[in-house]
């Protein structure tokens, strides 16, 4: 690969990468092959892979000025690394494709083209039309993409075959106008710009046929589900509560059925005073409420390593006031022949509001 003279590029192709090395280069030369005579630019966005694919990235643009690599430290999320690269564009026109070699280059043309000639405002490359494919999925990995099709129509209000893809182009600035109102979460940015753009874009969808993986693992965990159920809600209510403050309080939920299980426990079973039996369950609750929080309601910016154990400790004594106003009322409410069932959780309610406010800001700050 030769150093070409700089242009200003019509087309940056938006690459989100994790653990990739093995793929980057490959796909370098297949974007060259099928963008020949377009100025484009490869926008690659790593989220500080550990198999040091940014520095291979860094040493292909020393050779091709047209490869940029952005690293991104103690952050996570394909939907946010789409959206730094997106903005990160002088271009004209954006695309999104992944890195992995399951995205064809060659239909970035016909989507440049449809684009230039003012057939579309948004293009996608779509496994569920006429002439598409899923390749060599097994069948619960394609039940469970349909499934999700179907939910996303919720928040789509227009009849998109395949919202859910992670290959599609749209005018930058149009990108520019919508970037402030997305939500950023999880993996499927395209079913945010969908989701959000009000009036709706218009769109067309052209046959992709999902290749193979080139090298390296599939990205696809349990989270993706809850990350996806996050975007969902946060398009139906995220207007009036945040999303976040959701997650947080489910998790609360939970933490109040592990309350009050050890607190039974420690009641019936070992014959423990309410009091210590009250201090003990909140502070089980609190180690499992920010372990919790920690990959579900921050899965963006989790704490990992030392930092798991000072975020911890930051939790706790945010916790701490709340849990000595829990602690006190469920114990007054307890001395006055209140149930312990209904003094327990009157303690757990009043700590709730502070835990998330404050952790927010201080636990799992940016």
């Amino acid at each position: 690969m030769t150093r070409r003279a700089s242009t200003v590029p019509e087309l940056s192709i938006v690459i989100p990468t994790f653990n990739e090395r093995d793929n980057v280069s490959e796909l370098i030369a297949r974007l060259e092959q099928a963008l020949g005579g377009i100025a484009w630019e490869a926008i690659f966005v790593d989220d500080d892979s550990p198999d040091q694919t940014a520095q291979v990235l860094r040493s292909l643009a020393q050779r091709d000025p047209r490869v940029r690599c952005m690293r991104r430290l103690r952050r996570r999320g394909l939907s946010s690394a789409c959206i730094e690269g997106m903005l990160a564009s002088s271009a004209t026109y954006v695309a999104v494709m992944d890195a992995d070699l399951q995205h064809d280059p060659a239909l970035l043309l016909s989507m440049l083209t449809t684009l230039r000639r003012g057939q579309a405002e948004l293009v996608i490359g779509s496994r569920y039309v006429t002439g598409g494919e899923v390749g060599d999925w097994q069948e619960q990995r394609l039940a469970i993409s349909k499934l999700a099709t179907r939910l996303a129509g919720l928040v789509t209000h227009q009849p998109i075959a395949d919202p859910m893809s992670g290959y599609f182009m749209l005018r930058r600035e149009r990108f520019e106008q919508l970037a402030p109102r997305l939500s950023s979460m999880g993996f499927k940015i395209l079913l945010d710009i969908v989701a959000t753009a009000k009036p709706p874009l218009k769109t067309l969808e052209l046959p992709l046929v999902f290749g193979k993986r080139h090298a390296g693992e599939s990205k696809l965990t349990t989270n993706v589900a809850w990350e996806f159920a996050l975007l969902l809600a946060d398009k139906l209510v995220g207007r009036w509560v945040p999303v976040r403050f959701l997650s947080f309080a489910f998790v609360g939920a939970l933490g109040v059925a592990v309350h009050f299980f050890v607190l039974t426990a420690l009641l019936k079973g070992l014959g423990v005073a309410f009091l210590a039996a009250q201090a003990i369950a909140t502070g089980t609750a609190i180690v499992y409420n920010y372990t919790l929080n920690n990959v579900l309601t921050y899965v963006d910016r989790p704490r990992r390593g030392s930092r798991w154990f000072t975020g911890l400790l930051s939790f706790a004594a945010i916790c701490s006031v709340g849990a000595i106003a829990n602690v006190g009322v469920a114990s007054f409410m307890f001395e006055r022949a209140s149930a312990w069932q209904v003094a327990a959780l009157a303690g757990i309610l009043v700590g709730a509001v502070w835990n998330f406010a404050v952790s927010n800001v201080y636990t799992w700050r940016r």
